[in-house]
Formats: C-alpha cells, structure tokens, sequence
C-alpha cells in the first residue's frame, strides 16, 4: 500500500525540487547568457540580460578549429564505450553467473580504482605513453579512456545481470547453445535496457573527461576539452570568448543527454527495489 502524501507535502517537494534542478542547471545558464555578451558586458559583472550577440563564437571558431577536436572527442567517447562494452560483457557475466569466493573482492578492487587521485600515477602513465608512442594519438587515448571507466561498466553491466533469471540461462546450455550464443543471443537481448543506460553514461563520462586528454594530447588527438583548455590559456580575461568556447563543447553532450534521459532513467533504474 502506498505511503499517502498530504497536498501540502507534494508542493514543497516540487518547489524544493525545481530549486535544486534551477541550482545545477544555472552555471550552464549563465555560461551561455556570457557567451552573448560583448567583452566589456561580460567583465563588467553579473547581469542576466546579454546584447544577443554571437561575435564570440565567430571569434573562437575562427581562431580554432572546432571541427577536428569535435570529431576527436565522438571517436574517443564511442570508441572506448564500444571497447570496455565488449570487454565488460563477458566479465560481468562471469561474475553475476559464475561468481566465486573472491568476485565481490574483485568488484571492490576495480571500484577502488575509481577513489585514487589521478595525479598519483600521472607520470608513471606519461611515461609508459611516451615510450609506447601513444602520446597524442587516438589509439591512446581510447584505451586510457577505456581503462579508467571500465570499472564503472563492469559493476553497472553485474547489477544488470543479476537480475535476469538464470534458469533461463540454464535452459538455452540444455538447447545446446555455445557460450557465445548464451552471451550474445539469450543474455545481451534481455539486457538492452541495462546495456543502453551504460553506454549512454560511458559515452557522456568519456566525454566530460579533462584530465587525462589534457595531458596526454597536444593537437592531433586532442578533443573538446583541450579545445576549452587550449583557449583558456590565451583568451583567460576574455571570459565572453571562454564561454562561447565551453559551450561549443558541452552543447553536444548536453543534446544526447536531453534526448535521451528517459532511456538513461529507464536503464539506471532497471534492477533497482520495485
């Protein structure tokens, strides 16, 4: 039976809801309300009501070229989604149907991973680029994007798992299928909604990714979040130009995750206490 919410209930926690969602969302606001201010509007200190004018993104398209570290930034963010889906697949399998004593441990190992400071392995990494030849080059990028949101992948992909019967695992082994058809025409069907969110949220968090490519890239690989910093570094007072810049890089993202929040909802909540 479900808990009854009084009316007065209900308003507050609509209000307090859009004061939070207004919150988050007012630096990208304010950010684009910048971008179509002149210089001195901009510096002049903080107005809601911009000139409309869209000279800084002539300027900054001008003096960089967007349109290469924009494709840099969609063969990062798919390709390495694409690399720790095909990768993850079958660990996570392992794990949510073939589990052992140390697969919990191991699961908290890789989310480990995720609490160190990047800085802490940043030059042992430069280094092992640097004398691999990775160092500013697509290839290399993909796989440091790969490893470091593998784990997240893997842990979302179990949770999903688990949640599937494994009876009806059982019943495609007694048909006589492989392990690869078990993985790729029983287990990855049932799993699309699970699959879809994680490759939705790889692909933005590849995206949103500004350490790593900053350092490890200097032109020909690097994406948009070198393009921000690249920009920054001579154009830093000229905050109207900076924020034309960010939001020439987050604007794509921000479409993707616009159009598809309900599949990401959708996914993020499947296996979740119904």
């Amino acid at each position: 039976m479900a808990r009854k919410v009084s009316t007065r209930s209900k308003i507050g926690f609509t209000i307090a809801a859009w004061v939070v969602a207004l919150i988050l969302f007012f630096p990208i606001l304010y950010a684009f309300l910048t971008s179509i201010k002149t210089e001195p509007e901009a510096i002049a200190g903080f107005s809601l009501w911009p000139s409309g004018t869209l000279e800084n993104y002539v300027t900054v398209n001008t003096q960089r070229d967007y349109f290469k570290p924009f494709m840099n930034s969609v063969v990062l963010s798919v390709g390495s989604t694409i690399l720790a889906l095909l990768i993850a697949i079958p660990a996570a399998w392992a794990m949510a149907f073939s589990p052992t004593k140390r697969t919990k441990d191991i699961l908290m190992w890789m989310l480990s991973t995720k609490m160190m400071p990047a800085v802490a392995v940043l030059v042992p990494f430069y280094l092992m680029f640097r004398n691999a030849g990775l160092l500013d080059t697509r290839f290399g990028l993909t796989l440091m994007l790969t490893m470091i949101n593998l784990p997240i992948v893997v842990w979302m992909l179990y949770t999903y798992f688990r949640e599937i019967p494994g009876e009806i695992l059982e019943a495609a082994r007694m048909d006589g299928a492989s392990l690869w058809n078990e993985i790729v025409y029983v287990l990855t069907p049932m799993a699309v909604p699970g699959i879809a969110s994680t490759l939705l949220l790889n692909i933005i968090l590849a995206w949103n990714e500004s350490f790593w490519t900053i350092r490890l890239t200097t032109t020909n690989a690097a994406p948009l979040t070198a393009f921000i910093a690249s920009f920054s570094s001579p154009q830093g007072l000229f905050w109207a130009k900076l924020s034309a810049a960010s939001m020439m890089a987050i604007a794509p993202i921000l479409v993707l995750g616009w159009f598809s929040q309900k599949q990401l909802v959708r996914g993020l909540t499947f296996g979740a206490v119904k």
